[in-house]
């Protein structure tokens, strides 16, 4: 599979970092009822606030960006999108107790 070998931006986000809905909307070129459909299945949930006032926690943007990117190049649709993210997340946590396995000293 070839990938596109324009390197995206970097972002150091700290994880106590909330955003707004405008900036999540922002920072994802999306509009709010985007990221109110992704709500709805469950992608992202709000840290708090209500309304245009809802605050995000910072892995709302990284969810965001896949789940677009999901729907972009694979066609898939939010409720896969959803199931997608879940078994990533999954994956990921399965690595990284994996990776405590093969080095048990830290090095």
């Amino acid at each position: 599979m070839a990938r596109n070998h324009e390197a995206e931006p970097i972002e150091l986000i700290d994880e106590q970092t909330t955003f707004t809905l405008f900036e999540l909307c922002q920072s994802c070129s999306v509009e709010a009822e985007t990221i109110e459909a992704m709500m709805d299945y469950g992608i992202l949930e709000p840290a708090g606030g209500s309304g245009r006032n809802l605050r995000f926690p910072a892995s709302s943007l990284r969810r965001t960006r896949v789940t677009l990117h999901l729907q972009r190049d694979l066609g898939i649709n939010l409720a896969g999108a959803a199931l997608a993210l879940e078994l990533l997340e999954r994956i990921d946590e399965l690595d990284a107790r994996l990776h405590i396995f093969e080095d048990p000293e830290g090095d």
